[in-house]
């Protein structure tokens, strides 16, 4: 096998990875919702549980960030010679590489304080920081448009996975905004938007995380 070969396949099985762990973290992500609405449980297991949706969530966008920095048949190409696509790909993947470093500091404060706290309540239903829905947000966009200006029916899938991840960011948007809590008041925003946006936009990640898997082992991980 030449070193090409291997260099291919290497980023080949880290996007595999990278797939795995999204789903999975995104699963974790809509469990944590039914587990803290179940009054039988402590808050801290919903807390604990979107927490380890984030270790996925990071170790999976670390995955993609490494096989986005792709190596050419003559070497590691210089910045300024690399296509649109390649150059948003690896963008968007260390921007949402930064948004899930901030989902595992949110999570893990949120279950510290719900092992804590007895009267945990609004805070329990844990939902994405406005910072990491942000950021999340924009690392779809800047994936999403090389599939807008392609256009190309080969890379439906591509386009389907970057639209996915698109809206389950703004829907973790909406569950960040539904979780703001009045500091006058201590009433949050809306515990409905929370969850609804919470678990929809866990869903949607999963969907892409999904489509990743099989298109991640048959194809040049340029084209994922």
């Amino acid at each position: 096998m030449s070193d090409t070969a291997t260099r291919v396949t290497t980023a080949q099985r880290r996007t595999t990875w990278a797939g795995w762990g999204f789903a999975v973290g995104s699963a974790l992500f809509m469990a944590g919702v039914p587990l803290s609405l179940n009054t039988n449980l402590s808050p801290a297991v919903a807390g604990w549980t979107y927490f380890a949706g984030s270790v996925f969530f990071t170790t999976a966008a670390t995955l993609q960030s490494l096989a986005s920095w792709r190596p050419d048949d003559e070497g590691t190409a210089p910045w300024r010679q690399w296509n649109g696509a390649d150059r948003a790909n690896l963008v968007a993947a260390l921007v949402q590489w930064v948004g899930t470093i901030e989902f595992n500091v949110t999570t893990l404060r949120a279950a510290l304080d719900a092992a804590s706290r007895h009267d945990y309540t609004a805070q329990a239903v844990w939902a994405p920081d406005a910072i990491g829905s942000i950021l999340f947000l924009v690392s779809s966009a800047i994936a999403l448009a090389p599939e807008v200006r392609r256009r190309r029916h080969r890379h439906v899938r591509d386009w389907i996975i970057a639209a996915a991840n698109m809206l389950g960011s703004i829907l973790f948007g909406v569950s960040a905004i539904g979780a703001w809590t009045n500091p006058s008041t201590g009433q949050i925003v809306s515990l409905t938007w929370a969850n609804v946006g919470t678990f929809a936009g866990a869903a949607c990640f999963l969907v892409g995380a999904i489509l990743m898997l099989p298109f991640a082992t048959s194809r040049h991980p340029q084209d994922v």
